[in-house]
């Protein structure tokens, strides 16, 4: 059997500060394999369930959880311990009933947020593509890999309320100006607030919003932000 390109182990210093990992310990600690998300902004399923929730004590006990099925990630059991777990992703654990969403907060690009039952089918996915096909149809490319084809119209940029595993579109909320938008990166990632102008880029500069978070105005590339609502969240995000 071949096996997968990239190493599986990464040193603990080197990790991502938003894993919650303590920095004196094993040398070595579970990393990322290629996927859906990034490596460097997602979280190893085996780090989620030993050190950013704490669910587990050892990574025995990760292991034994992942393998019996006990993860489901937007719906979908997940048996491998470097599945990267990124933005917006809901994550449920079997047996105990607790679900979380992946979102930013407080300055880290990830963080769990406890999400009701009702929510656990609902993710805001945002467009990154989109390539016309055959038929007239479009297919619709978002930041967690997924795609799928839809006569939905929306551009590259615009969120979608996704139903998962089922891959419908729910909703469409647009970046333009008054959206409510998060944002996903950087020193002010998880600050919420509406989009109060608009810059198109040029070819060498990306396109700009102008974010009005509490009063404060903050210039920022769109590609650093999710909106999540046209008049507020569609769904909970804090």
């Amino acid at each position: 059997m071949v096996s997968i390109a990239g190493s599986k182990k990464l040193k603990r210093q080197m990790a991502p500060s938003f894993w919650g990992i303590t920095r004196k310990g094993k040398r070595f600690v579970v990393t990322v394999h290629p996927g859906a998300h990034s490596k460097h902004r997602s979280i190893p399923s085996a780090v989620l369930l030993r050190d950013t929730l704490g669910a587990v004590s050892t990574l025995r006990e990760a292991k034994k959880s992942i393998y019996s099925g006990n993860v489901e990630v937007d719906g979908v059991k997940r048996t491998s311990l470097h599945h990267g777990i990124g933005l917006m992703d809901v994550v449920e654990l079997g047996g105990t009933g607790d679900i979380y969403r992946m979102v930013p907060s407080g300055g880290a690009i990830l963080k769990p947020v406890k999400i009701e039952a009702a929510e656990k089918d609902r993710k805001i996915c945002r467009v990154t593509s989109k390539t016309s096909i055959s038929g007239g149809r479009t297919q619709i490319g978002f930041h967690d890999g997924r795609s799928l084809i839809s006569d939905e119209k929306v551009s590259v940029g615009d969120s979608c309320l996704v139903q998962v595993p089922g891959q419908k579109i729910l909703k469409v909320a647009r970046m333009e100006k008054g959206a409510h938008a998060v944002v996903t990166r950087g020193t002010n990632a998880g600050s919420t607030g509406t989009i109060s102008g608009m810059q198109d880029g040029t070819f060498t500069l990306s396109r700009m919003a102008t974010l009005d978070i509490g009063g404060r105005e903050i210039k920022i590339p769109t590609d650093m932000l999710l909106v999540v609502g046209a008049d507020g969240p569609l769904i909970r995000i804090q």
